[in-house]
């Protein structure tokens, strides 16, 4: 989203301290929010309170966002940093279930292209789907955080670096090593 005099002018109603105006940068980019988060993070539950979290940090600093960069490039990163530190953490304490089974409380799934038109396809689709983001919970945090905002949410090389605080060699070379392991993981259900 590019940031227009409109948006300008919210965010500079909300770092005044008025809070219709932060609701409309709430409102306008929440679905984005909770996209990243969830596609980062893979759980439903947790993206939520990732969602809310963040838009906690952003109105305690939203005084200090100086119009270098888009707000969104702003907000996005707010984001990324939380997911990636949620993730260490989560990393830190992790219990492993039997029963990894919460795919019907997902919010979205990921969709793969091609005709679902009979229950066969359906299954093998979902299928692959939970094999997609079985391997993606294998990635380091950092290089799923690239894979996910390439391919999913469709940003382009020098966005992700900006949104992660790096340069574009570094994100390239996350991108490719995360590459490397999806097709190591998935190499069953290669067409080649």
């Amino acid at each position: 989203m590019r940031m227009n005099s409109e948006e300008t002018a919210i965010i500079k109603e909300a770092q005044r301290g008025n809070l219709l105006a932060f609701e409309t940068l709430v409102k306008r980019y929440d679905r984005h929010v909770m996209q990243l988060a969830y596609s980062m993070v893979g759980n439903a539950e947790d993206a939520e309170d990732i969602y809310q979290e963040v838009f906690v940090r952003v109105y305690r600093s939203l005084a200090r966002f100086q119009f270098k960069s888009e707000f969104s490039t702003w907000l996005y990163r707010v984001v990324v940093n939380y997911c990636i530190n949620f993730q260490k953490k989560k990393q830190r304490t992790r219990m492993y279930s039997i029963d990894k089974n919460d795919y019907e409380d997902q919010h979205w799934k990921m969709t793969l292209p091609g005709k679902e038109k009979n229950p066969e396809d359906n299954t093998i689709n979902l299928e692959l789907s939970h094999e997609i983001e079985a391997a993606m919970d294998q990635l380091p945090a950092k290089q799923k955080m690239v894979f996910v905002l390439r391919h999913f949410h469709g940003h382009k090389l020098r966005e992700i670096a900006a949104l992660m605080g790096c340069t574009e060699g570094t994100v390239k070379s996350y991108l490719f090593r995360a590459t490397q392991k999806m097709q190591m993981l998935l190499k069953e259900y290669s067409t080649s």
